[in-house]
């Protein structure tokens, strides 16, 4: 692969989505670290989705080595109850990239807004956790002892997931 080059005018030549694609790496490199989830599941892209979007996001300028004050960011960012969803999309629609050249897409903020959508689009099925019963020592769900499960979006499960494994890294 040839590397970016937005100087001059011409060489069409191939625009490589470095900020994305190590945004990825760290998110991966998080995930395998925390070694929650078989990286071959929906729910491990899900999370890795989730956390590379929010590295990519969080003006992704990342170390080789994830500083304590990053990682504190990424807690900050990932965590329950925060307005996350709100954030990605004010994020994506303020994201300009004036290095590239006119009429070019940004190849990094393009494969941003696909795993975006990914995550938003795709539903997993899931544990409910807001079926929990009066009592706490009840059981949940039917009566064949199965808990009760529904459908949600890969960002909802991503989210905790990404949140876990960078306390754990």
């Amino acid at each position: 692969m040839r590397p970016e080059h937005h100087e001059g005018t011409g060489g069409g030549g191939l625009v490589v989505p470095m900020a994305w694609m190590y945004s990825e790496y760290i998110a991966d490199e998080v995930l395998v670290t925390g070694d929650l989830m078989e990286p071959t599941t929906l729910e491990y892209r899900a999370g890795r989705d989730a956390l590379a979007l929010t590295i990519f996001l969080s003006d992704g300028a990342v170390a080789e080595e994830l500083p304590a004050a990053r990682m504190d960011e990424l807690r900050l960012l990932t965590a329950y109850g925060t307005a996350w969803r709100r954030w990605v999309c004010a994020r994506l629609d303020a994201l300009e990239r004036p290095t590239v050249p006119a009429g070019q897409d940004d190849p990094d903020l393009a494969l941003a807004r696909a795993a975006w959508r990914w995550l938003e689009e795709t539903e997993l099925l899931a544990a409910d956790l807001d079926a929990i019963g009066p009592q706490p020592w009840e059981p949940v769900g039917d009566e064949e002892g199965g808990e009760a499960q529904v459908w949600t979006p890969a960002w909802q499960l991503g989210l905790p997931l990404g949140h876990l494994a960078v306390h754990l890294y």
